[in-house]
């Protein structure tokens, strides 16, 4: 029998889908933003950004938010920046993905199993998304984690994705401490806690790229 996650909490009140629209208004300051960021550069993808991956995964990925000339610009999570480098090439090395990733949606890249989304859709300034923002947010993540009937596994990319998730699975985030490497039991799915593969982290020693892989080798030894 398949793994099923618990109900999201109220999703559908927010919207009946897992993927906000490209105008998507619920965050003024991230409406604005974006905005401007479309004038500025009317090229890039400049709107929520959506889901990669398989939806048959038994692996959900959770990050932050877009970059600003990552997903932001190319349209696909962690795709783009230097995030992305050591997120992908940790998901070959686990065979999570097939193909080589180019930091371009075009580049054939397909994930195995796994499935990569954000806690909030798009792009925040400073890349700084405000309580307010997450909690909007909050509704499309549970509904993503709904959606994925096999799902048996998420992997949290920083505290504000670990405790956008908890909140998601409708848990109380007091009884569930992120920490790098810990892993806390949800009913039919066990959350892993990684810091975010961002610059600034692996740039200052906060994460080194075996660190990291040492969270999805246990995600992987997890789900066989």
């Amino acid at each position: 029998m398949p793994h099923r996650p618990p109900r999201p909490r109220k999703a559908s009140r927010i919207l009946p889908t897992s993927e906000p629209g490209r105008d998507c208004p619920l965050c003024p300051r991230l409406v604005a933003y974006r905005e401007s960021l479309r004038k500025a550069e009317p090229n890039w993808f400049n709107a929520p950004v959506p889901s990669f991956g398989d939806p048959d995964a038994e692996l959900l990925i959770v990050g932050l938010a877009p970059g600003v000339k990552g997903a932001n610009r190319t349209g696909r999570p962690f795709t783009g920046d230097y995030a992305g480098n050591l997120l992908y090439g940790t998901l070959a090395k686990f065979g999570f993905s097939t193909g080589t990733f180019r930091a371009d949606p075009q580049d054939g890249l397909q994930l195995r199993n796994a499935m990569i989304t954000n806690a909030v859709r798009c792009v925040p300034p400073q890349n700084k998304p405000e309580p307010s923002e997450i909690r909007h947010c909050n509704g499309f993540l549970a509904a993503k984690i709904a959606s994925l009937p096999r799902l048996r596994a998420i992997a949290v990319l920083g505290r504000v994705a670990h405790d956008a998730t908890v909140s998601a699975l409708e848990r109380k985030r007091a009884h569930f401490a992120f920490g790098h490497g810990a892993a806390h039991e949800m009913g039919a799915i066990r959350l892993f806690d990684s810091y975010h593969c961002s610059r600034y982290n692996t740039n200052t020693g906060v994460l080194t790229a075996p660190m990291f892989e040492s969270v999805f080798a246990a995600v992987r030894a997890y789900l066989g």
